[in-house]
């Protein structure tokens, strides 16, 4: 299905995103990095909206989705050129231009500059790998334990992090 290049409103982009379903689309496709198919889609915003896992899906909650998915919901997404469809493959994928209404998906948590603690964990390392060459009573040992642990320690820290910024499915229902 052709995009609509032109420009977004305020009121097609709530218009857009008033369906939670149309929100649960958007929100999985952009953690699909290739195209997906229209029926696996389907299955995943089922699940979402029951509640359940993928395989515990009726043929009924998977049918429902479906219908609306391909009647409803993708071309009007393709049409505002949020979405790329192609109904004859029935393949689909996010469009550059859903960037645009990431300001209306509610509130995004600033990232910390996880790079300046790296840095400075990389430079507090490096202070003590000097103090230990100079001899100033820290073992290399000691050292190589303590730098290693610490950016173990961060890059674990920074994991957990991102981990928990993911935002479920629920945070794009009613």
């Amino acid at each position: 299905m052709e995009q609509n290049n032109t420009e977004l409103s305020r009121d097609r982009v709530f218009d857009i995103l008033s369906s939670p379903r149309r929100r649960y689309v958007l929100y999985f496709l952009r953690t699909e990095p290739n195209p997906i198919q229209l029926t696996d889609l389907a299955e995943h915003v089922a699940a979402w909206e029951n509640d359940t896992t993928v395989e515990e899906l009726s043929t009924q909650q998977r049918k429902r989705v479906y219908v609306s998915l391909y009647q409803t919901h993708l071309p009007k997404l393709a049409d505002a050129g949020l979405v790329n469809y192609d109904d004859e493959s029935g393949e689909v994928s996010i469009a550059r231009k859903a960037s645009e209404i990431d300001p209306y998906l509610g509130d995004h948590h600033e990232e910390p500059t996880w790079y300046l603690y790296y840095l400075g964990l990389a430079v507090l390392s490096t202070l003590l790998i000097v103090a230990s060459a100079l001899g100033l009573g820290i073992g290399q040992g000691v050292v190589a334990v303590v730098v290693v642990g610490a950016f173990v320690a961060l890059t674990a820290i920074h994991a957990v992090y991102r981990w928990r910024q993911r935002p479920p499915p629920s945070e794009f229902s009613e």
